[in-house]
Formats: structure tokens, C-alpha cells, sequence
């Protein structure tokens, strides 16, 4: 068993030096501490088998690649390859979900224009693309991306979609500039939140 335990760690070590991430990005990437991760790599622990599936699947590895001591020397090229067009195409996908929102804002204002005629609200519809924008990449960085970004893009959210909501009434003659009052104690919140740590170990 202690052997096993050293062959884990051994291969979580390289694999993480290999990918140039720190044992926080790891412990974040699997939503676990990273005293878990140290443990793991100091061979005092093993991570259970759904762990120990999540870890292979993040670095592009198979499970037995994991408990093998020995591997092909060309495999760990292969996996940074493989490691790297992944994270290229998942910053693709991200993006083009991002324009699309824009996309569509696009297409809602040139049909309302078109059918409707000029109003003073068609240029909220591209006003309100920003704090969807921010949903979008909050969804996809919450799966595939550094969750400590949450914060900021969730504090961006926060701003825009309070200057949405401020510029729509402002057009109509409303100023309800204490809308941002309300952001205060919000960006309070968000910062302390940013600061809870998993528990998990």
C-alpha cells in the first residue's frame, strides 16, 4: 500500500509541474484544500477512486497511468499537447458563447428598429449584452476556468447590471442614482465570500 501511495504522488507531482500549476490551482481545479493535495503528493494519503478519476481527467491521463510507476516517454508530451489544445479550445468556446449574446443583442435591435421604428429603449438592448456577457463567462469559469475569478466577474455583474437598471429609468427622466447603494454592501459580501476556502479534505 505505501507503495502504491508513492507512485501516486510521485506521478500527481509531475503531472502538476508538467501542466506549471501550484498545488492551490490544483486543489481548486478538484474543489478540494491544499493540504489534501500535499498530503497526496507526500504519499501520506491516496484520494479515493472518483478523485483519483477527476485528477487523470485534468490532466488528460488515464487512471492506470496514475498507478503506474513506469510510463512511455513520449506520453507526458503528449499529455501537455493534449492538456493545452484543451485548454485553447475551452477559451474558444468561451468566447464565441460570449459574442453570441451580442449576436442575438444584435438581432433583437435590428428587428425592433426595422419594425418598430427608432425608440429611445433600443439602445438599452445592447446595455443589458454587458451583464449577460458577465453570466456567460461566470458559467463557463465556474466549470472549466480558475474559480477565484468568480468574485470578480460576479462584482462586475453586480456593476453592470445596477448601471443597466440606472440608465434605463435615467431615460425616462428617473434618477434613481441610489441604485448604487445597494452595490455596497453587495461588493462587501462578494469579497468576503471570495475569501471562504473548501473544506473538503
Amino acid at each position: 500500500m505505501d507503495e502504491i501511495k508513492q507512485i501516486i504522488a510521485k506521478n500527481i507531482i509531475e503531472l502538476r509541474k508538467m501542466n506549471g500549476i501550484t498545488q492551490v490551482q490544483l486543489a481548486e481545479k478538484l474543489n478540494y484544500s491544499d493540504k489534501a493535495i500535499s498530503k497526496w503528493e507526500r504519499g501520506e494519503s491516496v484520494p479515493h477512486i472518483a478523485i483519483l478519476k477527476e485528477i487523470a481527467d485534468t490532466f488528460g491521463v488515464t487512471i492506470d497511468y496514475l498507478v503506474t510507476e513506469t510510463h512511455n516517454d513520449n506520453t507526458p508530451k503528449n499529455n501537455d499537447v493534449h492538456a493545452k489544445r484543451k485548454k485553447r479550445n475551452r477559451i474558444m468556446i468561451t468566447g464565441i458563447s460570449i459574442l453570441l449574446v451580442w449576436l442575438l443583442a444584435t438581432f433583437v435591435f435590428v428587428v425592433t428598429r426595422f419594425i418598430l421604428g427608432p425608440k429611445e429603449w433600443n439602445t438599452l438592448i445592447f446595455l443589458y449584452s454587458v451583464p449577460c456577457s458577465f453570466i456567460v463567462w461566470l458559467v463557463f469559469n465556474s466549470t472549466w476556468f480558475n474559480k477565484r475569478l468568480n468574485f470578480l466577474i460576479i462584482s462586475m455583474l453586480m456593476w453592470t447590471a445596477l448601471s443597466s437598471i440606472y440608465f434605463s429609468f435615467f431615460m425616462f427622466g428617473l434618477n434613481i442614482w441610489l441604485v448604487f447603494v445597494i452595490g455596497v454592501p453587495a461588493q462587501a459580501i462578494i469579497l468576503l465570500w471570495s475569501g471562504i476556502r473548501s473544506s473538503k479534505n
